[in-house]
């Protein structure tokens, strides 16, 4: 399968080179051309750590030129940062062709992004868009062109737009991922199954004086006690409920199902949080007006499921705390500057014209 891998962090190597070790034709773009002069000059492998040990992957492609990367890819796979997205739809958006899938995990409804930005090219191709709750890997880079695999995913529930192609999609990523894909609706509900803005905001907000204070320090380990675990759960249930208003059903993969023994599994699995804290990699150095945590899952997570919210007509009181909070941390307004249904252009859409465009896709 030709599989296309957009972006250079950690997870876009954990795709590749998970993608190139399971003999899929990988073809790897990043923007930043330095990084991948020094990788072909290096030979072009990606070594790959797991609990198997290491491994040498050969993506078939890495290069700087979008096009290239995504001529003949039956799935492109970005799981970019969602501040990187809007650049990275334009610049996709004139190389889409019919029946292409964009998956990206997850996308805090970046689906739309993706689509709006093909559609504002005058690109009238019948590429399919879908995002998921998280990344598919627990993983991090130790080095830069080797990345540490600590857990795969083994469920990721998956909304498609259009949604009238839901069942092209899954299949074409489902191909990438045997047995691992659930059908969750929607784009917009796959969005709204996004754990980042539920499970990052408490963390880091909770502990911004020892994150500020020591070198490196484990918001997953010391920093997950009781009191912020209490509020990770107040927050999934604002989500539950938004999701549940706009009509969502079950399963919607509470975050406590994570930290929880028994019991329905949630995407990692039984067990993942403390094979994450065992494996000493969350340990590091978080800065919290730069970190993703805080640009992507409070800024953009948080003002999303805010907006969702009003849409729904649900009170999302805890998500509206952390906003204001990073953004005092940070100096600016993050329900102005995050992403919105407002922002995204959907502001004046009701509720029956916003799921008739999830079902047949942008006109």
């Amino acid at each position: 399968m030709r599989i296309a891998v957009l972006g250079g962090g950690n997870g876009s190597f954990a795709a590749a080179g998970d993608m190139a070790l399971a003999s899929h034709d990988v073809r790897l773009w990043r923007r930043d051309a330095a990084a991948v002069a020094a990788h072909n000059a290096a030979g072009g492998a990606i070594t790959v750590k797991d609990f198997r040990g290491r491994h040498e992957a050969k993506p078939t492609l890495i290069t700087t030129d979008i096009g290239e990367a995504v001529r003949d890819a039956e799935l492109i796979l970005c799981p970019a940062p969602a501040t990187a997205q809007p650049d990275i739809a334009r610049a996709l958006a004139p190389h889409l062709k019919d029946g292409q899938v964009v998956f990206l995990p997850p996308g805090t409804f970046g689906s739309y992004i993706f689509a709006k930005a093909a559609r504002d090219a005058g690109n009238p191709a019948d590429a399919t868009f879908a995002e998921t709750g998280t990344l598919p890997w627990l993983t991090r880079k130790h080095g830069p062109f080797e990345i540490a695999i600590t857990i795969r995913a083994k469920r990721l529930p998956t909304g498609v737009l259009p949604l009238g192609r839901k069942d092209h999609a899954l299949g074409v990523i489902g191909r990438a991922f045997p047995g691992v894909i659930e059908d969750c609706g929607d784009a917009l509900s796959g969005a709204l199954m996004n754990a980042g803005p539920i499970i990052h905001p408490p963390l880091i907000t909770m502990n911004a004086a020892p994150l500020e204070h020591f070198e490196r320090w484990d918001i997953h380990k010391e920093g997950t006690q009781p009191a912020v675990r209490r509020v990770t759960d107040a927050l999934d249930a604002e989500r539950i409920a938004v999701r549940e208003a706009l009509g969502y059903g079950a399963p919607h993969f509470p975050l406590a199902d994570h930290y929880a023994r028994e019991g329905e599994e949630w995407m990692y699995g039984r067990g993942s949080h403390d094979k994450l804290t065992d494996s000493g990699d969350w340990r590091e150095h978080i800065v919290l007006t730069q970190h993703r945590y805080m640009l992507e899952d409070v800024r953009i997570g948080l003002s999303f499921l805010v907006s969702c919210g009003e849409l729904a007509g649900v009170p999302t009181p805890l998500a509206r705390a952390h906003l204001a909070i990073g953004g005092a941390v940070c100096g600016e307004d993050f329900l102005r500057t995050g992403r919105t249904l407002a922002s995204l252009g959907l502001g004046g859409v009701d509720r029956t014209a916003l799921q008739a465009m999830l079902r047949e896709g942008l006109q």
